[in-house]
């Protein structure tokens, strides 16, 4: 059974310079919105004014004769300017109500009223995770949900990734360096955001890589030496019959010969042509993070060496995509009626097929390296968004050995600070375990999530809620949420009792293993409960293992004196005019009461 969350009121009497900053951006964007508004609706007017001006012109030019039809110039171009000044008004307004909804979900989360705004990462739960779906790191009201503020498919993947398996040390304190630099960079967080809902909606990071890591559909170095031979030909053949008077035979052989290439190749040219039209688009929108991203100047050394990753050869990406584009722009010369006859005469789609194609061949190797790297990019991003809206939120000091979990004051991130009750865990090579005992809804669940979550976070490489958290490399599994499955046959025991195999294998893992089993074993009677959660303890321990176990039976409360590395800690309520009131601060020893009764008797059970 989980329990229910702290209620207790902390007010906030001075706003965080987070809330005070959104505020006035917030306010800022909303005047720029208004503004265009007001300027579209008056260009709309001028606009009919001019265009009706226009109509008055040329009528009165075709009834009377008495005014020149040349005086229509007059207001077609003054509609034509019309135009082009109020698409930008437009796109400025479009980008300013794109950075009010920034800073409106930036306020929903600090005001705390962040659940169901952001992006949920249902996609990357996996029931059989560890510890996913029992803290929470997905769906609804997640972590993700929290943490997330990524435009692209890899940056979701790469923040998903982290929050899935914890980093080695060196990661961690790279990845919190990176942040730390990345946490007052509000504006490029706006900026990016920006971008992107365009390069969420149209980048396919799947398809695009498919594309660049295709293998060659034509080998362009041979074919592009021909075909710019057969065009100096045809150009020399023209040049001689015009100036010797040679005659047309030349040219025309040579034409022929450009247009069997043009025939024989053109299967596989209309096959690249074809699959670089969208691919293109892909990039461009691509180059703009990219092109963004390359301003930036980092100092941490994870991110200096994100950023030299980008190049290729020396050249940053934006400019390598800005070529393909401009090859793509050529192509679509061919479509001119007035340039067709000489784009045929000089292979203007085979060439440019052909070099197209080169520039895959060339580029498309790093494409991959790009996606990645700005997937990281933007995951380290989440994290500085996060941290700059947590400020009170530190960094954890992670250890390279041992197994510890050592906080002050640790609470769970998912609870607003005015209501997160926080306490101090302690776990290490002297004291293994902690046997949480207490009645329902008393915080037992919640305290397990609040050190699995944090270890999460930590091992992550953002900060932690907590005054302090000093942790080394764990792995962590969890046994809080199992329910049983109509799907598989299972039962909720049975359900359990195969989690609680699964992270005994854990523990022969290079990490130790940080369990988090809440009420252990209470699917089955009290004798065979006793004795399976005294083996399962005792075999976690005995392999190295560190960890909590909540439980409502007081028989297992025994398991500390059988075990010199445990220690019974509780959580307590009382009954107060009928009502049960809870404090959810965890005490040493064994809890002397139970309040089932009373509950039952609360919600009209005659008991």
């Amino acid at each position: 059974m989980s329990d229910s969350q702290p209620q207790v009121e902390t007010p906030e009497l001075h706003p965080d310079p987070a809330t005070v900053e959104y505020q006035r951006r917030l306010a800022s964007r909303r005047v720029v919105v208004t503004r265009c508004l007001q300027q579209e609706r008056r260009l709309s007017i001028a606009r009919l004014v001019v265009f009706l001006s226009a109509v008055a012109v040329a009528l009165v030019s075709l009834d009377t004769g008495r005014v020149s039809p040349w005086w229509i110039a007059l207001p077609v171009a003054t509609f034509a300017v019309l135009v082009t000044v109020h698409d930008r008004i437009i796109t400025a307004r479009r980008r300013a109500q794109r950075g009010v909804a920034f800073y409106e979900l930036g306020m929903a989360r600090l005001d705390d009223r962040w659940m169901g705004t952001g992006t949920t990462g249902e996609r990357f739960l996996d029931p059989h995770h560890p510890y996913a779906a029992d803290l929470d790191v997905f769906g609804h009201g997640s972590l993700f949900e929290l943490l997330c503020t990524t435009r692209t498919q890899a940056g979701e993947a790469t923040l998903a990734a982290w929050l899935n398996a914890p980093a080695s040390p060196e990661v961690v304190r790279a990845r919190q360096a990176a942040v730390a630099e990345l946490r007052p960079r509000l504006d490029l967080r706006e900026e990016l955001a920006l971008l992107g809902e365009d390069v969420r909606a149209g980048l396919d990071a799947d398809a695009l890589a498919a594309w660049a890591a295709a293998p060659p559909v034509i080998a362009t170095g041979t074919w592009r030496v021909v075909a710019g031979a057969l065009v100096s030909l045809a150009a020399a053949a023209a040049g001689v019959w015009l100036a010797a008077g040679v005659g047309p035979l030349p040219l025309a052989v040579v034409l022929s010969a450009e247009a069997l290439l043009a025939l024989v190749v053109w299967t596989r040219i209309a096959q690249v042509i074809h699959a670089a039209q969208h691919p293109e688009r892909e990039l461009a929108l691509f180059g703009q993070m990219l092109n963004r991203l390359e301003r930036e100047a980092w100092s941490a050394p994870h991110l200096a060496g994100l950023r030299a990753a980008l190049e290729t050869a020396g050249e940053p990406p934006s400019r390598r995509i800005a070529r393909l584009h401009r090859l793509i722009h050529l192509l679509d010369a061919r479509k001119n009626q007035l340039f067709a006859p000489l784009s045929a005469l000089v292979l203007w789609t085979t060439q440019l097929g052909l070099a197209i194609e080169a520039w895959r061949v060339q580029t498309g190797p790093a494409i991959g390296r790009w996606l990645a790297v700005v997937g990281e990019i933007e995951a380290l991003n989440a994290l500085a968004g996060y941290a700059y809206e947590h400020p009170d939120d530190p960094f954890p000091e992670v250890v390279d050995t041992g197994r510890v979990f050592e906080a002050t004051h640790v609470g769970h991130p998912l609870i607003p600070a005015g209501r997160c009750v926080r306490n101090d865990v302690q776990l290490h090579d002297e004291l293994r375990v902690l046997i949480i005992s207490g009645s329902n809804m008393s915080g037992k669940s919640t305290l397990l999530r609040s050190v699995g979550t944090n270890a999460v976070l930590a091992l992550a490489g953002a900060p932690v809620r907590a005054q302090h958290l000093r942790l080394s490399p764990l792995a962590i599994g969890a046994s809080i949420r199992t329910l049983d499955s109509l799907q598989d046959g299972t039962s909720r025991f049975y359900a359990e009792i195969t989690r609680l195999r699964q992270l005994m294998d854990l523990t022969q893992g290079p990490l130790p293993l940080l369990f988090l089993l809440d009420e252990i074993l209470h699917g089955t009677n009290s004798h065979d409960r006793g004795i399976g959660a005294e083996a399962i303890v005792r075999g976690f321990v005995g392999r190295g293992a560190v960890g909590i176990v909540t439980t409502h039976d007081l028989a297992l409360t025994r398991l500390a004196e059988a075990l010199s590395q445990a220690v019974n800690v509780h959580f307590e309520d009382h009954l107060e005019n009928g009502a049960m009131h809870f404090d959810y601060r965890m005490r040493p020893g064994v809890v002397t009461k139970s309040n089932a009764l009373a509950l039952m008797r609360a919600v009209g059970l005659e008991v």
